[in-house]
């Protein structure tokens, strides 16, 4: 078992001073004035020595720690558990890893997180943002640090991005359920401002009205307890009772549903028609199988590398327009959705 040496040792066998090391450790030699022969001296010693972590004596030679921050609201939710999976796949072929994190859509907590990143030297970021980040991404922008949104955006804000057509899903959903014959479709949805969640409440007004349909519209917190969720649902549906189909904005909010409905012992699609925006693999195995608005994970998965790399081996002196990509969603139809006749 080797034996860690420490800053101290480092300093007492260079003869250097301890504060010199913490200034060439931490990327500062050329700010500090310390010439290039000492800064090299220093990092060969380290790198000799295996001082821990080594990486930083590499990442420090060659500017590059091949880590990338993942910056999701909740990497529980299986949406975003399935995305980073295929991102931490494809990053490790480059020869990269992922520093997860979760944001709980509170911006103090997000603008934290991608300073610790920060602090770290992270190579890149990818970043569902919350409302009241804007300033960050902002200054990360001006300091040239490589970044992709993906999820949502801020449409005043010209940074990567990628995503789906979230209108484009709930139109899909609610133009399937009113060629089906349903009259009272209902979208549960979050209370949110955020661009993707518009989108789909904006995409289901549009095809409501294009159905010559009655729209009905439950809005839940995004920080409501699950159990508060269920008992919004279960009041809207019996305040409600002519509503006879459903598409919920998220698949945790479907999966709420479904409790909802089971406490209400309403069948499905027999009493009421389901769809869920997001895929989750509960639904297809679900009694019956639940229609769902499906992401396209490999392709955004893939896209969000590639967009970030493009981004980090940006070395021009340029600034380039942001890449915004916007893939299409896909309609997985299933028994929830199909009326019984």
């Amino acid at each position: 078992m080797k034996q860690k040496i420490s800053m101290n040792d480092i300093a007492q066998d260079l003869n250097v001073s301890i504060t010199t090391i913490s200034f060439i450790l931490n990327g500062k030699a050329k700010e500090m004035r310390i010439s290039d022969k000492l800064t090299k001296k220093v990092l060969d010693y380290i790198e000799e020595k295996n001082y821990n972590p080594n990486a930083l004596a590499q990442s420090l030679r060659t500017g590059k720690s091949k880590i990338i921050g993942l910056v999701v609201e909740d990497i529980a939710d299986a949406f975003f558990a399935s995305v980073a999976r295929l991102i931490e796949e494809r990053a490790y072929k480059k020869g990269y890893k992922i520093i997860y994190c979760s944001t709980e859509d509170n911006p103090k907590k997000t603008i934290e997180l991608i300073r610790m990143f920060k602090s770290r030297s992270v190579d890149g970021y990818i970043i569902t943002p919350p409302k009241g980040i804007e300033s960050e991404l902002k200054f990360m922008r001006n300091d040239s640090l490589p970044f992709v949104l993906f999820d949502r955006y801020f449409p005043d804000l010209d940074t990567d991005y990628v995503g789906i057509d979230n209108l484009e899903g709930s139109k899909m959903a609610i133009r399937h359920l009113v060629a089906q014959g349903f009259k009272n479709i209902a979208f549960v949805t979050l209370d949110s401002d955020q661009t993707q969640m518009q989108d789909r409440m904006n995409g289901y007004r549009l095809a409501i009205k294009e159905g010559g349909v009655k729209d009905y519209v439950l809005e839940i917190k995004f920080t409501s307890k699950p159990e508060k969720a269920v008992q919004l649902i279960t009041n809207f549906l019996t305040k409600h009772k002519e509503i006879d189909s459903v598409l919920f904005a998220t698949n945790y909010l479907a999966l709420q549903g479904f409790a909802a409905l089971n406490k209400l012992k309403l069948k499905i699609p027999e009493d009421i028609a389901v769809i869920g925006f997001d895929d989750h693999a509960f639904f297809e195995v679900f009694n019956p199988p639940i229609t769902a608005v499906a992401q396209p994970m490999k392709n955004l998965s893939e896209n969000l590398i590639d967009v970030l790399f493009t981004n980090m081996t940006n070395e021009s002196s340029q600034a380039t327009a942001a890449t915004k990509i916007v893939l299409n969603p896909e309609l997985i139809i299933r028994a929830s959705s199909l009326k019984k006749m």
